[in-house]
């Protein structure tokens, strides 16, 4: 019933399992699946990718407010169920990609359980939706569960679900047969299962585990799910052009090389990764993406030592000497210290101590969100030497506020306020020569990444900190708010207040985080891979996605100026939303 992620505990959503919360260029915040769907699709989503139930009855219930159902009595079905479909159609058909092209096929899925209470509405919808845009645009993969008891993989379990699944209507096209282990689906439990859930060998496939999961997508491949799907939904029929042929075949190769290649490393990386979430590890599942996508691209296998912040501090020595001690052990071996976001005063000190460590021993840091907003207080703690200096998020009476809350930011409604999304980030003109995070954008004098945050580094305290030797070398694009800070006499010491592991791609790491990887393997690696960036690096979004607010608002206003003139001279003045949209920001990139 949650609108969207955005309130709800890591412990609270993700299937049951423990996870962060995933922000979307355009701020909506959402379930971690849609960004493992970015991430392996290289596609750009929105928050109307993400459909609750929440979101639909809200929908459903404005309509009927404003009378649009015509007094009749509004039911589940028809009204909910047309809402859902209504609301796939119109979302499926939004580009994805720097293409600008309708997407030729679009993936739902469907969470929870076959027979849940909640998901019934949904799988009714889906059970109408197949007559609505016909048989050959409709195809249904089934996920099971197939567990091996001491060897045996037993059937029972796929077979009762695929009956309760044909009792409402839907018949799965592919059964996706879940192992628990190493060992692949066996012939017989194939035949089994074609048998009694009627579907032919064909339309049964294995999942099992597999060394990475970067490999499943050529064990589906293996599997013969590409040729299946191509015949059933006639993908071979709508004729793509050969480029883009090309570039899939292009793709193919370079992830086969990725997945490959990785098996073949033995040079390790060891990342400290000091948070206070680390027994909930797939709290930091973007981060942890992120520097895998780093490692592979210098060919290097990662170690994550994983700290809880709070084990640092002197609290924990007096109470735990062994746990101390472990979490120091652990920051001084690791070649790296990264810490990243959170809310909250728990466990701050002790990642104050690792960035004070990693700054003071030339160790490579990476700050995100909080990291960064730490980075800052320490250096005010104990380089401008003001003992008292803090967050207001943390002490709001503090008379040494480094940081502040934003402004504009509600006190009082918590979904959806914090400053979220795609936002830019200017550098300061003589970055050009010395910032490493710069080059590793390729030298771009404007970035783009996505936020998640209410606090900010305090503007009164800025000069003072500039002077002391800390560099803002980015700022918002009003020069008011401090995004970047970086230390120039040091190997790599870094932080953001944008979440760039949002933006990671396996082929296409995040910069930050990449430039951190490669510093933690040594000098000459970061050389070698700024002078890569410097010459290769893509934004993994949109270009029409990369237009400030302050651009489009003055595109707007010209070309509602030029349509006014147009109406009154009697020619076409009117267009839809989108396009009038989709034009502004064609005169904002010819502009540019």
């Amino acid at each position: 019933m949650n609108i969207d992620a955005g309130t709800m505990r890591p412990t609270e959503h993700g299937a049951f399992i423990y996870c962060e919360v995933y922000v979307l260029n355009d701020g909506g915040e959402v379930d971690l699946d849609l960004g493992n769907y970015e991430r392996y699709l290289n596609v750009t989503l929105s928050r109307d990718n993400n459909i609750t139930t929440g979101k639909i009855y809200r929908e459903v219930i404005d309509k009927e407010r404003k009378g649009e159902y015509l007094g009749k009595t509004v039911q589940i079905v028809p009204h909910v169920t047309n809402a859902i479909q209504d609301w796939i159609e119109r979302v499926a058909k939004i580009p994805v990609d720097e293409s600008g092209e309708v997407p030729d096929v679009c993936i739902i899925e469907l969470g929870g359980t076959v027979g849940d209470i909640e998901s019934a509405p949904f799988v009714e919808a889906m059970r109408q939706f197949q007559f609505r845009v016909g048989p050959a645009n409709f195809a249904l993969i089934h996920v099971s569960l197939v567990p091996d008891l001491h060897g045996e993989q037993k059937t029972k379990p796929t077979q009762t679900t695929v009956h309760c699944l044909r009792g409402l209507g839907l018949l799965p096209d592919i059964i996706a047969c879940r192992l628990l282990g190493p060992q692949p689906l066996n012939p017989a439990t194939k035949d089994k299962i074609s048998m009694f859930c009627h579907v032919s060998t064909e339309q049964v496939v294995g999942v099992h585990d597999v060394s990475s999961v970067y490999h499943v997508p050529l064990l589906l491949q293996a599997q013969g799910l590409v040729d299946f799907f191509t015949k059933r939904l006639g993908l071979d029929k709508l004729g793509v052009w050969e480029a883009r042929r090309a570039k899939g075949r292009e793709l193919g190769i370079k992830w086969r090389d990725l997945t490959t290649g990785q098996e073949r490393l033995f040079d390790q990386v060891t990342i400290a990764l000091v948070g206070k979430y680390t027994d909930l590890k797939d709290s930091y599942m973007s981060v942890t993406k992120a520097l895998e996508h780093s490692a592979f691209r210098v060919h290097r296998k990662l170690t994550i030592q994983w700290v809880e912040s709070s084990d640092l501090e002197s609290e924990t020595q007096e109470s735990n000497p062994a746990k101390y001690h472990d979490a120091w052990r652990a920051v001084v071996g690791a070649r790296g210290i990264l810490v990243p976001g959170g809310f909250g005063h728990r466990g701050t000190d002790g990642m104050m101590l690792a960035i004070k460590y990693a700054r003071e021993q030339k160790v490579p840091f990476l700050g995100i969100c909080l990291g960064f907003q730490l980075a800052v207080v320490e250096w005010a703690r104990d380089v401008l030497n003001i003992p008292e200096a803090t967050s207001a998020e943390f002490d709001p009476s503090t008379a040494h506020p480094l940081i502040v809350f934003m402004p504009e930011i509600s006190k009082t409604h918590m979904g959806g306020t914090m400053r979220l999304g795609l936002r830019p980030t200017v550098f300061e003109a003589d970055t050009e020569k010395w910032s490493k995070i710069r080059k590793l954008y390729g030298g771009a004098g404007t970035i783009w990444e996505r936020h998640r945050h209410r606090y900010e580094v305090n503007p009164e305290f800025v000069d003072r900190l500039t002077e002391s030797g800390m560099v803002f070398a980015g700022k918002d694009e009003k020069g008011e708010r401090m995004q970047v800070c970086e230390l120039r006499d040091h190997p790599f010491f870094l932080g953001l207040q944008a979440h760039p592991e949002f933006c990671t791609r396996p082929l296409n790491p995040s910069p930050p985080f990449l430039g951190f990887v490669a510093a933690a393997c040594g000098p000459s690696i970061l050389e070698e891979q700024i002078a890569l960036q410097m010459a290769t690096y893509e934004p993994p979004h949109p270009h029409a996605a990369m237009v400030s607010e302050a651009a489009l608002k003055s595109a707007s206003e010209a070309l509602e100026k030029v349509e006014e003139e147009a109406r009154n001279a009697g020619g076409p003045g009117d267009r839809d939303e989108q396009s009038k949209h989709m034009k502004v920001v064609q005169v904002v990139n010819e502009d540019d």
